[in-house]
């Protein structure tokens, strides 16, 4: 079997936030890279050139998450470069806030294309490759919305329940394979995906976490590297909330 160093991290949506934080975290240890983004071209690169400095060999990737055929030229592209992955972090998603009332179709069919459709083709693309090698770490970065749902986040709460199904019942189908799938279900984190929130809002928000306090991008990452390890081998199919016991 490859050692970590040797192996091949993707992450989808990786160009910033928690992606950003999760690339990093596996280029301090010397794991190749993939960062995959659509539109955020300046952003992936600035976070490929501090994965460089810290010694990792990186590639930056774009491709829309709800098209198969963007993603099998990235594929294809990988393949050339001896770059397929080991390891799959599915981070790539897009959020939505409103009234389920005020939800069009079309913003509904765009938030589960991209949060659901998109984890799906990517692991379908890259399972065989792991499969083949009887080795690989599916990871998909959920939400604790998906666990507990919340109000005026209908759509997104559903995506991301979906993912933790998904999650769940690839693992069974996966297990003879040495390939583990698992979720990780962030409560709430310091991310731009918190600027929807006013001032008041989020000190509301931390009152009602024990730990008094939002996560961060790097502790999240942490969880998805653990996950990835060859020792993690006896954990599938399990839904890892880090949330600072907001939800239990």
């Amino acid at each position: 079997m490859k050692t970590l160093q040797q192996m091949t991290v993707l992450i989808t949506g990786g160009s910033r936030g928690i992606g950003a934080a999760i690339a990093k975290r596996f280029a301090a240890e010397g794991v190749n890279i993939v960062i995959h983004y659509l539109h955020s071209h300046e952003a992936a690169n600035e976070t490929a050139r501090t994965c460089m400095a810290l010694g990792a060999n990186v590639l930056t990737v774009s491709a829309d998450l709800r098209s198969r055929e963007q993603l099998e030229r990235m594929r294809d592209k990988l393949a050339g470069q001896g770059m397929l992955p080991d390891i799959l972090v599915n981070n790539g998603g897009i959020s939505h806030y409103g009234m389920l009332m005020d939800v069009s179709e079309a913003e509904w069919d765009d938030v589960m294309a991209v949060n659901l459709k998109g984890m799906f083709l990517c692991s379908q693309l890259f399972m065989p490759q792991m499969i083949a090698q009887k080795y690989g770490r599916i990871i998909n970065v959920s939400s604790i919305w998906g666990m507990s749902g919340a109000s005026c986040e209908v759509l997104y709460s559903t995506t991301k329940g979906g993912m933790n199904a998904f999650t769940k019942a690839l693992a069974k189908e996966l297990a003879p394979t040495g390939v583990t799938v698992n979720a990780v279900a962030p409560g709430a984190v310091e991310t731009e995906m918190m600027d929807g929130f006013d001032s008041d809002e989020k000190a509301a928000m931390k009152q009602e976490i024990p730990l008094g306090r939002f996560g961060s991008t790097d502790e999240i990452a942490s969880l998805v590297y653990f996950l990835a390890l060859p020792e993690s081998s006896y954990i599938t199919g399990q839904i890892i909330s880090p949330n600072g016991g907001w939800h239990t």
